[in-house]
Protein backbone atom coordinates (compact mmCIF):
# COMPACT_ATOMS: atom_id res chain seq x y z
CA UNK A 1 0.00 0.00 0.00
CA UNK A 2 1.30 3.80 -0.65
CA UNK A 3 1.10 5.50 3.01
CA UNK A 4 -2.48 7.09 1.72
CA UNK A 5 -3.77 3.92 1.00
CA UNK A 6 -2.41 2.96 4.44
CA UNK A 7 -3.92 6.33 6.34
CA UNK A 8 -7.14 5.52 4.48
CA UNK A 9 -7.62 2.13 5.81
CA UNK A 10 -7.19 2.74 9.26
CA UNK A 11 -9.25 5.57 9.21
CA UNK A 12 -12.14 3.30 8.08
CA UNK A 13 -11.03 0.52 10.08
CA UNK A 14 -11.12 3.04 13.85
CA UNK A 15 -13.65 5.07 11.98
CA UNK A 16 -11.68 8.35 13.09
CA UNK A 17 -9.67 11.09 12.07
CA UNK A 18 -8.33 11.50 15.32
CA UNK A 19 -4.45 11.89 15.22
CA UNK A 20 -2.73 11.65 18.62
CA UNK A 21 0.06 13.98 19.49
CA UNK A 22 2.54 12.20 21.85
CA UNK A 23 4.48 15.21 23.27
CA UNK A 24 5.72 13.92 26.70
CA UNK A 25 6.72 16.79 29.17
CA UNK A 26 9.30 14.78 31.22
CA UNK A 27 12.27 14.84 33.26
CA UNK A 28 14.29 11.98 31.43
CA UNK A 29 14.00 9.28 28.52
CA UNK A 30 12.66 6.83 30.20
CA UNK A 31 10.38 8.91 31.65
CA UNK A 32 9.17 10.61 28.35
CA UNK A 33 9.26 6.64 27.46
CA UNK A 34 6.35 5.33 29.90
CA UNK A 35 4.38 8.20 29.52
CA UNK A 36 4.03 8.33 25.66
CA UNK A 37 3.26 3.94 25.93
CA UNK A 38 0.70 4.48 28.73
CA UNK A 39 -1.29 7.13 26.48
CA UNK A 40 -1.04 4.54 23.35
CA UNK A 41 -2.14 1.72 25.47
CA UNK A 42 -5.50 3.74 26.30
CA UNK A 43 -6.02 5.48 23.30
CA UNK A 44 -4.81 3.33 20.21
CA UNK A 45 -8.55 1.99 19.63
CA UNK A 46 -9.65 5.62 18.65
CA UNK A 47 -6.84 6.83 17.12
CA UNK A 48 -6.23 7.09 13.22
CA UNK A 49 -2.41 7.84 13.45
CA UNK A 50 -0.10 8.89 15.98
CA UNK A 51 2.23 11.78 16.25
CA UNK A 52 5.44 11.88 18.09
CA UNK A 53 7.07 15.10 18.38
CA UNK A 54 10.95 14.59 18.51
CA UNK A 55 12.15 17.44 19.80
CA UNK A 56 10.75 16.19 23.42
CA UNK A 57 13.20 13.12 22.91
CA UNK A 58 15.98 14.93 21.28
CA UNK A 59 16.49 17.02 24.50
CA UNK A 60 17.43 13.38 25.95
CA UNK A 61 20.37 13.01 23.29
CA UNK A 62 20.92 9.16 22.97
CA UNK A 63 18.68 8.01 25.66
CA UNK A 64 16.09 9.71 23.78
CA UNK A 65 16.85 8.82 20.65
CA UNK A 66 16.25 5.28 21.78
CA UNK A 67 12.99 6.09 23.41
CA UNK A 68 11.84 7.25 20.76
CA UNK A 69 12.06 4.48 18.72
CA UNK A 70 10.38 2.54 21.22
CA UNK A 71 7.82 4.38 21.89
CA UNK A 72 6.84 4.05 17.86
CA UNK A 73 7.32 0.20 18.11
CA UNK A 74 4.54 0.44 20.72
CA UNK A 75 1.93 1.79 18.32
CA UNK A 76 0.24 -1.13 16.57
CA UNK A 77 1.57 -2.13 13.34
CA UNK A 78 -2.09 -1.19 11.31
CA UNK A 79 -1.96 2.46 12.88
CA UNK A 80 0.24 4.72 10.77
CA UNK A 81 3.03 7.17 12.77
CA UNK A 82 4.17 10.79 11.69
CA UNK A 83 7.00 11.80 13.04
CA UNK A 84 6.51 15.62 14.09
CA UNK A 85 10.14 16.20 13.09
CA UNK A 86 9.65 19.25 10.42
CA UNK A 87 13.00 17.87 8.57
CA UNK A 88 14.07 19.73 5.06
CA UNK A 89 17.46 20.27 3.86
CA UNK A 90 19.39 19.74 0.67
CA UNK A 91 18.96 16.64 -1.00
CA UNK A 92 21.75 14.07 0.69
CA UNK A 93 21.01 16.03 4.03
CA UNK A 94 17.14 15.27 3.22
CA UNK A 95 18.20 11.74 2.70
CA UNK A 96 19.36 11.26 5.64
CA UNK A 97 16.79 12.39 7.34
CA UNK A 98 14.68 10.26 5.92
CA UNK A 99 16.58 7.38 6.55
CA UNK A 100 16.70 8.23 10.32
CA UNK A 101 12.88 8.84 10.49
CA UNK A 102 11.89 5.55 8.19
CA UNK A 103 14.68 3.22 8.91
CA UNK A 104 16.48 3.82 12.27
CA UNK A 105 13.36 4.90 14.06
CA UNK A 106 10.16 3.44 12.36
CA UNK A 107 7.81 5.97 11.07
CA UNK A 108 5.99 5.77 8.53
CA UNK A 109 5.71 9.99 7.15
CA UNK A 110 7.13 13.02 8.28
CA UNK A 111 6.23 16.53 8.70
CA UNK A 112 8.79 18.27 5.85
CA UNK A 113 9.31 22.15 5.23
CA UNK A 114 9.53 22.47 1.91
CA UNK A 115 11.14 26.45 1.96
CA UNK A 116 14.72 24.35 -0.53
CA UNK A 117 12.31 23.29 -3.03
CA UNK A 118 11.73 19.83 -4.02
CA UNK A 119 14.58 17.88 -4.45
CA UNK A 120 14.91 18.43 -0.90
CA UNK A 121 11.12 17.08 -0.34
CA UNK A 122 12.41 14.36 -2.99
CA UNK A 123 13.97 11.87 -0.45
CA UNK A 124 11.06 11.68 1.81
CA UNK A 125 8.76 10.36 -0.78
CA UNK A 126 11.05 8.53 -2.28
CA UNK A 127 9.10 5.04 -1.17
CA UNK A 128 5.55 5.41 -1.73
CA UNK A 129 5.19 3.28 1.39
CA UNK A 130 6.43 6.10 3.43
CA UNK A 131 4.93 9.63 3.29
CA UNK A 132 5.34 13.49 3.91
CA UNK A 133 3.20 16.26 5.14
CA UNK A 134 4.33 19.23 3.68
CA UNK A 135 4.05 22.09 6.09
CA UNK A 136 1.78 24.58 4.22
CA UNK A 137 -0.13 26.67 6.69
CA UNK A 138 0.86 26.11 10.20
CA UNK A 139 -0.82 27.00 13.42
CA UNK A 140 1.22 29.16 15.17
CA UNK A 141 0.73 33.12 15.56
CA UNK A 142 3.73 34.16 13.37
CA UNK A 143 2.21 31.78 10.33
CA UNK A 144 1.40 34.21 8.24
CA UNK A 145 4.87 36.38 8.45
CA UNK A 146 6.18 34.58 5.63
CA UNK A 147 3.27 31.94 4.57
CA UNK A 148 1.07 34.95 3.52
CA UNK A 149 3.00 36.76 1.71
CA UNK A 150 1.90 37.84 -1.75
CA UNK A 151 4.35 36.23 -4.65
CA UNK A 152 2.26 37.65 -7.78
CA UNK A 153 -1.14 37.05 -7.67
CA UNK A 154 -0.96 34.79 -5.20
CA UNK A 155 -0.27 33.79 -1.03
CA UNK A 156 2.69 31.45 -0.68
CA UNK A 157 1.52 29.18 1.40
CA UNK A 158 -0.99 28.82 -1.78
CA UNK A 159 1.74 28.24 -3.92
CA UNK A 160 3.01 25.45 -1.55
CA UNK A 161 -0.42 24.00 -2.17
CA UNK A 162 -0.29 23.72 -5.83
CA UNK A 163 3.26 22.20 -6.02
CA UNK A 164 2.63 19.70 -3.28
CA UNK A 165 0.33 18.28 -5.43
CA UNK A 166 2.82 17.89 -8.40
CA UNK A 167 4.88 15.93 -5.88
CA UNK A 168 2.23 13.65 -5.04
CA UNK A 169 2.89 11.12 -7.88
CA UNK A 170 3.28 7.96 -5.37
CA UNK A 171 -0.16 8.91 -3.80
CA UNK A 172 1.97 9.81 -0.75
CA UNK A 173 2.27 13.33 0.34
CA UNK A 174 0.29 15.86 2.63
CA UNK A 175 -0.27 18.82 4.13
CA UNK A 176 -0.07 20.41 7.21
CA UNK A 177 -2.32 22.92 7.62
CA UNK A 178 -3.63 24.61 10.77
CA UNK A 179 -7.24 24.64 12.41
CA UNK A 180 -6.28 28.02 14.00
CA UNK A 181 -7.25 29.84 10.51
CA UNK A 182 -10.12 27.88 9.31
CA UNK A 183 -10.18 30.34 6.29
CA UNK A 184 -7.13 29.74 4.83
CA UNK A 185 -7.97 25.89 5.67
CA UNK A 186 -10.99 26.60 3.33
CA UNK A 187 -8.70 28.20 0.57
CA UNK A 188 -5.76 25.58 0.74
CA UNK A 189 -8.93 22.43 0.35
CA UNK A 190 -10.44 24.76 -2.65
CA UNK A 191 -6.87 24.58 -4.00
CA UNK A 192 -5.59 20.94 -3.28
CA UNK A 193 -9.21 18.82 -3.03
CA UNK A 194 -8.04 15.61 -3.22
CA UNK A 195 -5.25 15.75 -0.27
CA UNK A 196 -4.86 14.77 3.11
CA UNK A 197 -4.60 17.33 5.58
CA UNK A 198 -2.51 17.29 9.06
CA UNK A 199 -4.58 20.14 10.61
CA UNK A 200 -2.95 20.69 14.66
CA UNK A 201 -3.87 23.60 16.70
CA UNK A 202 -7.72 21.78 17.90
CA UNK A 203 -7.49 21.61 21.98
CA UNK A 204 -4.81 24.06 23.60
CA UNK A 205 -3.95 26.25 20.77
CA UNK A 206 -7.87 27.33 20.49
CA UNK A 207 -8.81 25.84 17.23
CA UNK A 208 -12.54 25.44 16.84
CA UNK A 209 -13.39 21.61 15.51
CA UNK A 210 -16.29 22.41 13.83
CA UNK A 211 -15.12 25.36 11.73
CA UNK A 212 -12.41 23.01 10.93
CA UNK A 213 -14.20 20.09 9.73
CA UNK A 214 -16.14 22.48 7.51
CA UNK A 215 -13.25 23.83 6.26
CA UNK A 216 -11.06 21.22 5.22
CA UNK A 217 -13.00 18.00 5.20
CA UNK A 218 -13.28 16.68 1.31
CA UNK A 219 -17.01 15.80 -0.11
CA UNK A 220 -16.39 12.32 1.18
CA UNK A 221 -15.49 13.03 4.76
CA UNK A 222 -12.45 12.31 4.96
CA UNK A 223 -8.98 14.01 4.06
CA UNK A 224 -8.04 15.46 7.15
CA UNK A 225 -6.80 14.29 10.32
CA UNK A 226 -7.88 16.20 13.39
CA UNK A 227 -4.42 16.55 15.84
CA UNK A 228 -4.90 16.55 19.46
CA UNK A 229 -1.50 16.41 22.10
CA UNK A 230 -2.41 18.23 25.31
CA UNK A 231 -5.75 18.32 25.47
CA UNK A 232 -5.83 14.22 25.29
CA UNK A 233 -2.27 13.58 27.06
CA UNK A 234 -3.54 15.82 30.17
CA UNK A 235 -7.10 14.72 30.45
CA UNK A 236 -7.65 13.07 33.54
CA UNK A 237 -9.02 10.03 31.35
CA UNK A 238 -7.42 10.08 28.21
CA UNK A 239 -9.08 7.32 26.46
CA UNK A 240 -12.59 9.02 27.37
CA UNK A 241 -10.86 12.43 26.06
CA UNK A 242 -10.23 10.80 22.29
CA UNK A 243 -13.43 8.75 22.24
CA UNK A 244 -15.08 12.07 22.71
CA UNK A 245 -13.15 13.77 20.69
CA UNK A 246 -13.91 10.85 17.61
CA UNK A 247 -17.69 11.15 18.68
CA UNK A 248 -17.26 14.98 17.61
CA UNK A 249 -15.47 14.79 14.72
CA UNK A 250 -18.03 11.92 13.51
CA UNK A 251 -21.25 13.90 14.26
CA UNK A 252 -19.61 16.61 12.14
CA UNK A 253 -18.71 14.70 9.10
CA UNK A 254 -22.45 12.79 9.38
CA UNK A 255 -24.70 15.48 10.37
CA UNK A 256 -25.48 18.46 7.98
CA UNK A 257 -24.90 21.72 9.80
CA UNK A 258 -28.08 23.66 9.55
CA UNK A 259 -27.43 26.94 7.33
CA UNK A 260 -26.86 30.25 9.16
CA UNK A 261 -29.12 32.92 7.57
CA UNK A 262 -27.39 34.22 4.79
CA UNK A 263 -25.40 37.49 4.66
CA UNK A 264 -26.62 38.92 1.64
CA UNK A 265 -29.64 41.43 1.82
CA UNK A 266 -30.95 40.13 -1.46
CA UNK A 267 -34.07 42.70 -1.58
CA UNK A 268 -32.00 45.70 -1.28
CA UNK A 269 -28.58 44.92 -2.13
CA UNK A 270 -27.07 48.46 -1.41
CA UNK A 271 -27.51 47.86 2.45
CA UNK A 272 -25.97 44.33 1.89
CA UNK A 273 -23.88 43.71 5.39
CA UNK A 274 -20.61 43.39 3.72
CA UNK A 275 -18.59 45.20 6.35
CA UNK A 276 -17.55 42.38 8.27
CA UNK A 277 -16.73 40.12 5.15
CA UNK A 278 -13.63 41.37 3.40
CA UNK A 279 -12.52 40.13 0.53
CA UNK A 280 -10.12 37.64 2.48
CA UNK A 281 -12.86 35.87 3.49
CA UNK A 282 -14.30 32.43 2.08
CA UNK A 283 -17.10 32.21 0.54
CA UNK A 284 -19.18 29.62 2.76
CA UNK A 285 -20.87 26.99 0.79
CA UNK A 286 -24.07 26.85 3.00
CA UNK A 287 -24.42 30.25 2.45
CA UNK A 288 -24.40 30.25 -1.29
CA UNK A 289 -26.81 27.43 -1.43
CA UNK A 290 -29.54 29.34 0.37
CA UNK A 291 -28.72 32.91 -1.41
CA UNK A 292 -29.13 30.79 -4.74
CA UNK A 293 -32.39 29.59 -3.54
CA UNK A 294 -33.52 33.25 -2.55
CA UNK A 295 -32.52 34.90 -5.56
CA UNK A 296 -34.43 32.01 -7.75
CA UNK A 297 -31.22 31.63 -9.60
CA UNK A 298 -32.12 27.59 -8.83
CA UNK A 299 -36.07 26.15 -9.20
CA UNK A 300 -37.73 23.27 -9.14
CA UNK A 301 -40.82 22.03 -11.41
CA UNK A 302 -40.56 21.16 -14.82
CA UNK A 303 -38.66 22.83 -17.78
CA UNK A 304 -37.71 22.20 -21.16
CA UNK A 305 -34.01 22.30 -21.92
CA UNK A 306 -32.16 23.70 -24.60
CA UNK A 307 -31.69 19.92 -25.45
CA UNK A 308 -35.80 19.14 -25.57
CA UNK A 309 -35.14 17.48 -22.56
CA UNK A 310 -37.55 17.89 -19.35
CA UNK A 311 -35.33 18.60 -16.29
CA UNK A 312 -37.14 18.66 -12.77
CA UNK A 313 -34.45 21.82 -11.95
CA UNK A 314 -33.76 24.31 -14.00
CA UNK A 315 -30.49 26.97 -13.29
CA UNK A 316 -30.58 30.15 -14.27
CA UNK A 317 -27.08 31.99 -12.55
CA UNK A 318 -28.40 35.41 -15.54
CA UNK A 319 -30.27 36.42 -12.50
CA UNK A 320 -27.07 36.83 -10.40
CA UNK A 321 -26.85 40.94 -12.61
CA UNK A 322 -29.77 42.10 -10.13
CA UNK A 323 -28.08 40.71 -6.71
CA UNK A 324 -24.78 42.28 -6.59
CA UNK A 325 -24.16 41.48 -2.95
CA UNK A 326 -24.26 38.05 -4.54
CA UNK A 327 -22.34 38.50 -7.75
CA UNK A 328 -19.49 39.79 -6.03
CA UNK A 329 -19.40 36.88 -3.16
CA UNK A 330 -19.45 34.21 -6.33
CA UNK A 331 -16.69 36.40 -8.52
CA UNK A 332 -15.00 36.15 -4.65
CA UNK A 333 -15.24 32.62 -4.75
CA UNK A 334 -14.23 31.85 -8.41
CA UNK A 335 -10.68 34.01 -7.61
CA UNK A 336 -10.33 31.96 -4.21
CA UNK A 337 -9.49 28.96 -6.92
CA UNK A 338 -7.88 31.31 -9.69
CA UNK A 339 -5.39 31.83 -6.95
CA UNK A 340 -3.86 28.97 -7.39
CA UNK A 341 -3.77 28.81 -10.88
CA UNK A 342 -1.06 30.57 -13.15
CA UNK A 343 -2.66 32.28 -16.39
CA UNK A 344 -2.18 35.33 -17.86
CA UNK A 345 -5.78 36.43 -18.71
CA UNK A 346 -9.42 35.12 -17.99
CA UNK A 347 -12.09 34.40 -21.04
CA UNK A 348 -15.69 34.17 -19.73
CA UNK A 349 -17.63 32.47 -22.15
CA UNK A 350 -20.88 34.47 -23.40
CA UNK A 351 -23.29 35.56 -21.93
CA UNK A 352 -24.04 33.75 -18.14
CA UNK A 353 -20.48 33.94 -17.13
CA UNK A 354 -19.55 36.91 -18.37
CA UNK A 355 -20.85 39.17 -15.47
CA UNK A 356 -19.59 36.44 -13.46
CA UNK A 357 -15.91 36.57 -15.02
CA UNK A 358 -16.10 40.48 -14.78
CA UNK A 359 -16.61 39.88 -10.94
CA UNK A 360 -13.96 37.66 -10.51
CA UNK A 361 -11.46 39.58 -12.89
CA UNK A 362 -12.27 42.66 -10.71
CA UNK A 363 -11.59 40.78 -7.37
CA UNK A 364 -8.40 39.44 -8.86
CA UNK A 365 -7.21 43.19 -10.70
CA UNK A 366 -6.71 40.55 -14.12
CA UNK A 367 -7.06 41.00 -17.58
CA UNK A 368 -10.42 39.43 -19.01
CA UNK A 369 -11.58 38.67 -22.97
CA UNK A 370 -14.18 36.81 -24.51
CA UNK A 371 -14.98 35.12 -27.55
CA UNK A 372 -17.85 36.31 -29.33
CA UNK A 373 -20.48 33.74 -30.31
CA UNK A 374 -20.60 35.37 -33.78
CA UNK A 375 -17.61 37.39 -35.26
CA UNK A 376 -18.80 41.25 -36.37
CA UNK A 377 -19.19 41.76 -39.83
CA UNK A 378 -18.02 45.70 -39.65
CA UNK A 379 -15.66 47.73 -37.16
CA UNK A 380 -12.68 45.61 -36.26
CA UNK A 381 -14.37 41.89 -37.28
CA UNK A 382 -13.18 40.51 -33.94
CA UNK A 383 -13.75 36.85 -33.25
CA UNK A 384 -12.48 37.31 -29.38
CA UNK A 385 -12.50 41.30 -27.44
CA UNK A 386 -9.89 42.36 -25.37
CA UNK A 387 -6.62 42.77 -25.90
CA UNK A 388 -4.28 39.43 -25.83
CA UNK A 389 -1.03 37.72 -27.76
CA UNK A 390 -0.69 34.56 -29.21
CA UNK A 391 0.90 32.20 -26.71
CA UNK A 392 -0.35 33.56 -23.66
CA UNK A 393 -2.07 31.23 -21.43
CA UNK A 394 -5.72 31.68 -20.48
CA UNK A 395 -8.13 30.03 -17.92
CA UNK A 396 -11.99 29.89 -18.93
CA UNK A 397 -14.82 31.28 -16.67
CA UNK A 398 -18.16 29.91 -17.38
CA UNK A 399 -20.98 29.45 -15.13
CA UNK A 400 -22.11 25.88 -15.47
CA UNK A 401 -20.83 22.55 -16.21
CA UNK A 402 -23.19 19.60 -17.69
CA UNK A 403 -21.84 17.52 -19.89
CA UNK A 404 -18.55 20.01 -21.04
CA UNK A 405 -19.67 19.42 -24.81
CA UNK A 406 -20.86 23.31 -25.23
CA UNK A 407 -17.19 24.30 -23.78
CA UNK A 408 -15.46 22.60 -26.89
CA UNK A 409 -16.51 25.36 -29.31
CA UNK A 410 -14.86 27.89 -26.67
CA UNK A 411 -11.41 26.35 -26.40
CA UNK A 412 -12.00 25.83 -30.33
CA UNK A 413 -11.71 29.65 -30.82
CA UNK A 414 -9.28 30.22 -28.65
CA UNK A 415 -6.83 27.77 -29.46
CA UNK A 416 -7.21 28.96 -33.37
CA UNK A 417 -6.23 32.34 -31.57
CA UNK A 418 -2.95 31.08 -30.74
CA UNK A 419 -3.93 31.06 -26.99
CA UNK A 420 -3.17 28.13 -24.60
CA UNK A 421 -6.10 26.43 -22.34
CA UNK A 422 -5.17 24.10 -19.40
CA UNK A 423 -8.10 24.99 -17.11
CA UNK A 424 -12.06 25.69 -16.78
CA UNK A 425 -13.46 27.36 -13.91
CA UNK A 426 -16.96 27.05 -13.12
CA UNK A 427 -19.51 28.00 -10.47
CA UNK A 428 -21.76 24.60 -10.38
CA UNK A 429 -20.66 21.49 -11.73
CA UNK A 430 -23.70 19.25 -12.24
CA UNK A 431 -21.94 16.06 -12.06
CA UNK A 432 -23.01 14.56 -15.63
CA UNK A 433 -19.77 14.09 -16.98
CA UNK A 434 -18.02 17.29 -18.02
CA UNK A 435 -15.04 17.06 -15.35
CA UNK A 436 -14.43 13.55 -17.31
CA UNK A 437 -15.03 14.60 -20.53
CA UNK A 438 -12.85 17.75 -20.28
CA UNK A 439 -9.86 15.60 -18.81
CA UNK A 440 -9.76 13.16 -21.54
CA UNK A 441 -9.07 16.05 -24.16
CA UNK A 442 -6.27 17.00 -21.32
CA UNK A 443 -8.68 20.13 -19.36
CA UNK A 444 -9.15 20.42 -16.10
CA UNK A 445 -12.29 21.26 -14.73
CA UNK A 446 -12.82 23.52 -11.39
CA UNK A 447 -15.68 23.95 -9.59
CA UNK A 448 -16.80 26.13 -6.60
CA UNK A 449 -19.34 23.44 -5.19
CA UNK A 450 -21.55 20.80 -7.17
CA UNK A 451 -24.90 20.15 -7.67
CA UNK A 452 -24.89 17.29 -6.02
CA UNK A 453 -23.27 19.22 -2.70
CA UNK A 454 -26.27 21.69 -3.36
CA UNK A 455 -29.14 19.01 -2.89
CA UNK A 456 -27.68 17.14 -0.05
CA UNK A 457 -27.30 21.11 1.95
CA UNK A 458 -30.88 22.14 0.60
CA UNK A 459 -32.22 18.82 1.60
CA UNK A 460 -30.57 18.24 5.33
CA UNK A 461 -32.66 22.08 6.11
CA UNK A 462 -35.58 21.39 4.20
CA UNK A 463 -35.64 23.72 2.05
CA UNK A 464 -35.70 20.26 -0.95
CA UNK A 465 -39.02 17.77 -0.03
CA UNK A 466 -37.82 14.62 0.02
CA UNK A 467 -39.98 14.03 -3.13
CA UNK A 468 -38.05 16.68 -4.79
CA UNK A 469 -35.00 15.49 -3.88
CA UNK A 470 -35.43 12.01 -4.97
CA UNK A 471 -36.70 13.45 -8.44
CA UNK A 472 -34.29 15.11 -8.82
CA UNK A 473 -31.18 13.10 -7.85
CA UNK A 474 -32.71 10.48 -10.18
CA UNK A 475 -32.90 12.80 -13.49
CA UNK A 476 -28.82 13.63 -12.59
CA UNK A 477 -28.06 9.98 -12.88
CA UNK A 478 -30.28 9.13 -15.80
Amino acid sequence: MTFIERLEARVRAADSLVCIGLDPRAANAAAAREQCWRLIDATHECAAAFKPNSAFFEIFGAAGIEALRAVIARVPQDIPVILDAKRGDIADTSAAYARAAFETLGAHALTVNPYLGGDGVAPFIADAARGAFVLCKTSNAGAAEFQALTCGTRALYEMVAERAQTWNTKNNVGLVVGATDPARLARVRALAPDMWFLAPGIGAQGGDLQATLRAGLRDDGMGLLVNASRSIASAENPRAAAQQLRAACNEIRKTQIKIPKPQFNLANPARANLDAQKAEIEIDERQLASALLEARCIRFGEFTLKSGQQSPIYLDLRRLVSYPALLKRVGQAYANILRGLEYDRLAGIPYAALPIATAAALELNAPLIYPRREAKTYGTRAAIEGEYNAGETVVVLDDLATTGETKFETLEKLTDAGLRVRELVVLIDRGQGAGARLARAGYKLYAVTTLPRLLEIWRATDALSAEQYATVKNFLQA
